[in-house]
């Protein structure tokens, strides 16, 4: 039976990867988008959300989006550590244009011109920049100046910031005082309290196939919430690893020690202060970083070579159902057969109580922490582990596997199909 089965869901609840659809809206989500739709009938100034890291802001931002009339022309810049001109291109580019090469008044003027275009046919159009707590003073000042192109009659361009605390400390500067003053609402995404916590719980659960309520025990969420402050994306890491430990002791319900398992095998502590959690936040954007890869591993099928794969540090699942992070398409694996988990020591392996078991070399394993270039066996496919961080690789990989539109690697049969 596999995981989703087992818990009688139709997907993977607690991703990290923002997604509109599993949104909760609580009082002060419901409201910060309130404030961004504000913009759209209200062409003055324009609007600041900030919130700590995994407090739901992107989310929010996809939501507002997919909500937009036709009548919207939006671009979303997302890469802000950006000089002024740079920046003036990104915008550009994301209004479809080819920018480059161009001086910056000529950018402007193509910037103006557009807007005014888009005025004139009846459009109304919006600047989305996220992560903007990471824009310079001068990149800030370009977007007050870009905020006052108008027509005689109103304003052309709407803009949204939306970023991290230090976001506030940098608005309010004294160097930014015609900014601010432009700015004509500001709100912040807090943490969600102990009932909003469990609420959120739920309705990801629900959202996800869960017919009814119950899977997450009642002594569970005082704990949930004492290690997480009630940051939706530390909610997400502390239950999906709560449900894999209780998906290994093949319990129907997740309790209090699922959820300490958990804690536990995530090496948490007790969250005591905002920035505790800011800390922890961080360290788990780092994990999911992309370009912090730690572990390869080259599966092989017959001997031949499949496929190979870089992972930061985390979990990754392998098995026969889709819904994995390694998807091999065989027989003799299961639907989430093992689990990855790389962390600042290595790399440890883990059977999720597979049919036909894990094996390193010839010996059975439940639980093992592996060594560089040892090899595991799933069914007829074997894997070869590698430690990027290890002074055993003369080099980094080269071979990276083609991932089109973000779609999970997949991994055939092949020869040993049966």
């Amino acid at each position: 039976m596999s995981y989703l089965q087992h818990f009688q869901l139709t997907e993977q609840p607690f991703r990290l990867t923002p997604d509109p659809d599993f949104i909760y809206w609580s009082k002060q989500h419901a409201r910060a988008k309130a404030y961004m739709e504000s913009t759209i009938w209200l062409a003055d100034g324009f609007v600041v959300i900030t919130g700590e890291i995994g407090s739901g802001k992107t989310t929010l931002l996809q939501s507002f989006l997919s909500e937009l009339d036709d009548d919207v022309v939006y671009a979303v810049v997302s890469q802000t550590q950006l000089t002024d001109t740079q920046f003036l291109q990104a915008v550009l580019t994301e209004f479809g244009f080819k920018p480059f090469n161009k001086r910056k008044v000529e950018l402007m003027d193509m910037l103006n011109m557009f807007l005014i275009e888009q005025y004139s046919s009846g459009k109304k159009v919006v600047l989305i920049v996220d992560e903007a707590q990471n824009l310079s003073r001068k990149v800030l000042e370009e977007i007050r100046m870009m905020s006052g192109i108008e027509t005689r009659k109103e304003k052309v361009l709407r803009i949204i910031l939306a970023g991290q605390p230090e976001l506030r400390d940098t608005l309010n500067s004294p160097r930014l005082e015609q900014l601010v003053q432009r700015v004509r609402l500001r709100f912040h995404l807090s943490s969600l309290g102990r009932q909003e916590t469990r609420e959120y719980i739920e309705h990801r659960l629900a959202v996800a196939g869960r017919k009814t309520k119950g899977l997450f025990a009642d002594n569970s969420f005082e704990i949930i919430q004492r290690y997480t402050g009630g940051v939706p994306r530390l909610i997400n890491t502390l239950c999906d690893t709560a449900l894999l430990c209780a998906f290994a002791e093949e319990k129907a319900v997740v309790d209090d020690t699922d959820i300490m398992s958990a804690v536990n095998e995530l090496d948490w502590e007790q969250r005591k202060s905002a920035t505790d959690i800011h800390e922890k936040l961080q360290e788990i954007q780092e994990r999911h970083s992309t370009g912090a890869k730690v572990t390869r591993i080259e599966i092989r099928a017959d001997g031949e070579l499949v496929s190979k794969h870089e992972f930061p540090l985390g979990r990754v699942i392998i098995g026969r159902s889709p819904d994995n992070e390694i998807y091999i398409k065989s027989k003799f694996v299961s639907r989430h057969h093992a689990q990855l988990v790389s962390d600042e020591n290595g790399c440890i392996v883990e059977d999720l109580n597979s049919t036909n078991g894990v094996f390193v070399g010839e010996k059975q394993v439940k639980k093992y922490r592996l060594r560089d270039g040892e090899r595991i066996s799933l069914g007829m496919h074997e894997i070869l582990y590698h430690d990027l961080r290890s002074a055993t690789l003369d080099k980094p990989v080269e071979d990276q596997l083609e991932d089109s539109g973000g779609q999970k690697p997949v991994v055939s049969e092949q020869s040993s199909s049966g």
